[in-house]
């Protein structure tokens, strides 16, 4: 497990974290969000024992950052934001430099390196210097690096940086299988990255945790909170050529809410139970109202996160 208990950084008169407390578990993939400057790159930066905290403390399998960072460090993988290779080195030999600081040697750590390339899906690549390869397969030795000794707690900051669709697709997957056996922290700012692949969310939003949910009930919370009056379930966005009534938008049956934009009147927001994109489209057409745009507004993790953080 990783506690961390009302951790604070401190930077002049600036609280870049500010009493920030969560837990991560084994077998738990953590969604680590917040918009650029929230803290998140500080938060890991103290639980990788690269800079010490102000207050407060962070726990790694019951052992304390602070007091024993060379333990800790035994049982991190780090992939940070920016990625530092040494580009003049070949894959294995990047690999194999890294694994002396772990105290692997020898066949054990030629093994584990094949291990990992195979992993990470860096075979085609292996015999290339760094400098070589795309940012994508940087990342993945970026990825290999911190699984390299193995350890019990993984954490990423933007691992899918620089990745093509595939790529990306073969990451979670990487992430997914190791995940049983390590606690893994993901910070990204990609929003369907969250959803495909974490268990857990906590945003946080000028160093303060403002939500810490499991991927379920953020589900729920999605289906209740964000643009759902009334709890109706669907919401369309429409703009016409020409504005139209309230009245004569409520002719369509189904709809029990019409909200027009007071200042652009063709933009309407309707408000149905059932999806009536297809009615509201021919009776459109039956009364000549010339249809600009029409959208299904859906609820999103992007909606939490700007609700939560603007």
């Amino acid at each position: 497990m990783i506690k961390i208990n009302n951790l604070t950084k401190i930077y002049g008169s600036q609280a870049a974290v500010d009493n920030l407390s969560f837990e991560a578990q084994k077998g738990e993939i953590l969604g680590f969000l917040g918009p650029n400057g929230a803290g998140k790159s500080t938060t890991m930066k103290i639980a990788t024992c690269y800079m010490a905290a102000s207050s407060g403390n962070i726990e790694v399998c019951g052992i304390d950052v602070a007091q024993n960072p060379k333990e800790v460090r035994k049982k991190i993988g780090y992939l940070p934001e920016h990625n530092p290779l040494y580009l003049d080195m070949y894959v294995k030999e990047y690999l194999a430099f890294m694994g002396k600081f772990y105290d692997l040697k020898g066949v054990s750590l030629k093994n584990r390196i094949d291990e990992v390339i195979e992993l990470v899906k860096l075979e085609r690549e292996s015999h290339k210097q760094l400098h070589q390869l795309s940012k994508g397969y940087r990342q993945r030795v970026g990825l290999a690096q911190a699984l390299l000794h193995n350890p019990e707690v993984l954490i990423l900051d933007e691992p899918t940086t620089g990745l093509d669709p595939n790529q990306i697709v073969e990451i979670r997957q990487v992430i997914k299988s190791i995940s049983k056996e390590k606690i893994i922290i993901f910070s990204t700012h990609i929003m369907q990255e969250v959803q495909a692949l974490c268990d857990r969310v906590v945003i946080i939003n000028k160093g303060k945790k403002v939500l810490d949910v499991s991927i379920d009930q953020l589900n729920d919370k999605l289906k209740t909170e964000l643009g759902q009056l009334n709890q109706n379930e669907y919401i369309v966005n429409i703009e016409t050529e020409k504005p139209v009534l309230e009245e004569e938008w409520k002719q369509i049956e189904g709809i029990i809410k019409v909200e027009i934009n007071q200042i652009e009147p063709k933009k309407v927001k309707l408000f149905t139970q059932t999806d009536l994109r297809k009615e509201i489209f021919l009776h459109s057409a039956q009364n000549n109202w010339i249809l600009l745009e029409m959208q299904q507004q859906t609820q999103s993790l992007e909606n939490v996160f700007h609700q939560l953080t603007k």
